[in-house]
């Protein structure tokens, strides 16, 4: 209630005074637009209070009103919280990600795996699938590094073990490797739908709990299967024919070298030469290395 022993003048700047500091609290004061005038101007009993001014803001989004922020029935706005909607999801977004706070703190793989179990952050649009670790020798100088799970490595729990697997067995063994000498894993740890190629999103979720566990294996030696196994790692946009050939430096000590995927050997066999030549490449630079199995 207004003092009625000050003058005009006083009150005038005690309203000044009260709507700068609402200014500075919400922003700049606007009226409503022109549908929400007309609407009221052409229904002339309607409740005035429901039409109010709303400070403007850069995401668009509104103060509650004095209705919204009560606690009758009748005085709720009819519209969706969706303020509180999208708080909700952003707490979800928040426990999801308290995972990535943990990973640092796995000394073995072991302790990377369980946490990956649990890590809904690693799943992929399909439900109930696998998760998909990786395989081979844990103290391996060489690590092999593919896109994601397929059909038959969902259902294994293994990474390469269907047509594609096959043949990496084979160019493998044509450079003298044997599958338990190196470890094999993949940018997503679950299968996408369809086999398509992991969404950038899912990459960028994926890629801290691959990099502890390329850490924890410590290889000297990492060949990346198919472009997206590249891009991934090197965090490139360049083309594959690019990429390969030649050694780059990943996180300031390991080697990674850039080849074609099996799976796409297998779809296209003018692909299989330069494979040929980037696995000898990378024979001779593991022995160079002094690299044991």
């Amino acid at each position: 209630m207004a003092n009625p022993n000050k003058t005009p003048e006083e009150l005038i700047n005690q309203v000044i005074t009260f709507l700068e500091k609402e200014r500075e609290l919400y922003g700049d004061f606007s009226l409503q637009d022109d549908s929400e005038i007309s609407e009221l101007e052409s229904h002339p009993n309607k409740d005035r209070t429901t039409y109010q001014t709303s400070p403007k803001s850069n995401n668009n989004a509104s103060e509650p009103t004095q209705q919204e922020k009560g606690t009758s029935s009748s005085q709720v706005s009819n519209s969706p919280d969706s303020e509180f909607d999208s708080q909700e999801k952003l707490f979800q977004q928040d426990e999801s990600k308290k995972v990535y706070y943990q990973i640092d703190k796995c000394k073995t793989l072991d302790e990377l795996e369980a946490l990956c179990k649990k890590a809904e952050v690693l799943h992929t649009d399909l439900d109930g699938t696998q998760l998909v670790f990786g395989v081979g020798n844990p103290n391996a100088d060489l690590m092999l590094i593919g896109e994601a799970p397929g059909a038959e490595e969902d259902r294994q729990g293994e990474p390469f073990v269907g047509k594609a697997g096959q043949l990496l067995n084979q160019i493998l063994e044509a450079i003298n490797f044997k599958r338990d000498d190196v470890f094999i894993a993949n940018i997503l740890k679950h299968r996408p739908p369809n086999n398509r190629n992991p969404k950038p999103e899912e990459r960028k979720r994926s890629l801290p709990f691959l990099l502890r566990q390329i850490d924890l294996i410590n290889p000297k030696l990492i060949l990346a299967l198919g472009k997206v196994s590249a891009q991934t790692l090197l965090d490139s946009n360049q083309s594959l024919t690019k990429m390969r050939g030649k050694f780059h430096k990943i996180r300031g000590k390991y080697e990674l070298l850039a080849t074609y995927h099996p799976a796409a050997l297998l779809r296209h066999a003018k692909w299989k030469r330069p494979t040929w030549e980037d696995v000898q490449l990378l024979r001779k630079r593991y022995d160079e290395l002094g690299c044991k199995p």
